[in-house]
């Protein structure tokens, strides 16, 4: 395997191959479900993942609220990164009320210069959630401006922007999402499936109160991961199937038309651009 060598602008090293991957997303457990099978394979390669929380999620709960959510899901974050070493950051921002201010925008090009990413993955500026839309807005208006000095000199600017993906949605209104790269993740499934299930205050609590699912819930842990497993199975699922013909391409028809779980992203122009040659060293698998 070739080893990657850093170079100080924050950029890859063609010779090398030192690649940095930084997932933001708005909550705790949104990195996990937009990237984890990314995030899982990079580090079986020894890559660097940092996942940023754009908020404390201290208002995702339905009986629990305020600091004591804030420390419960800070904990969660701790569990999960754990599971496959990944660095992260939770921002102290309330949950619900993520601005893309001045403010917010400083705080996201210093964490972005201090990691050097190479890759951002983060949230399309189109959701449901105004908290994912703005933390979208965020990375897309601190762009270009990690690489201005004057701008929050304090921390050195970057001298090649990174490659900025969106995450895989389903929303449609005014843009449908357009994958540009998918990913077979079906090896690193469990791992992901374990990342995210570290998350019980969400996906064993808040989320079957929102879909009024939690007759559904096993009591057995045993079977609780087994029913969460499930679960996310059938949303990794239906990305598969979305874009059967890109995995197809991707990895031709034997195995493209095998692959049962999927992540999808798609290039955002803000971002520097995705080379071809860029795109061999990023996405080898």
């Amino acid at each position: 395997m070739v080893i990657f060598t850093e170079i100080d602008n924050g950029g890859i090293d063609m010779q090398g191959e030192q690649v940095r991957l930084m997932v933001i997303g708005a909550h705790p457990d949104d990195c996990e479900l937009s990237a984890g099978g990314l995030a899982a394979k990079y580090r079986s390669l020894g890559r660097r993942v940092k996942f940023v929380y754009a908020t404390n999620g201290d208002a995702g709960h339905h009986e629990i609220g305020g600091a004591k959510l804030a420390e419960i899901r800070a904990e969660e974050v701790r569990r999960a990164c754990a599971v496959a070493d990944i660095e992260y950051q939770i921002l102290d921002i309330h949950d619900g009320m993520l601005e893309a201010n001045l403010s917010n925008r400083e705080k996201f090009i210093c964490l972005i210069r201090e990691f050097r990413p190479d890759i951002i993955i983060t949230h399309r500026t189109n959701d449901y959630h105004p908290d994912h839309r703005n933390t979208g807005i965020l990375v897309q208006d601190s762009s270009y401006l990690i690489g201005v000095p004057n701008i929050c000199p304090q921390v050195p600017c970057l001298r090649e922007q990174p490659v900025i993906l969106y995450a895989h949605d389903f929303f449609t209104v005014p843009v449908e999402f357009k994958a540009d790269i998918v990913i077979d993740i079906d090896d690193v499934f469990d791992v992901k499936t374990e990342i995210a299930g570290c998350h019980r205050s969400q996906f064993y609590e808040w989320l079957p109160w929102i879909d009024k699912e939690f007759g559904d819930i096993p009591e057995a842990e045993s079977e609780r991961a087994q029913w969460l497993k499930g679960k996310f199975s059938k949303e990794d699922e239906k990305i598969a199937e979305r874009f059967r013909s890109l995995l197809i391409d991707k990895y031709g028809p034997e195995r493209g038309s095998k692959v049962k779980c999927a992540e999808a992203f798609q290039v955002s122009e803000y971002g520097g651009p995705l080379t071809d040659e860029k795109r061999a060293i990023f996405f080898p698998f």
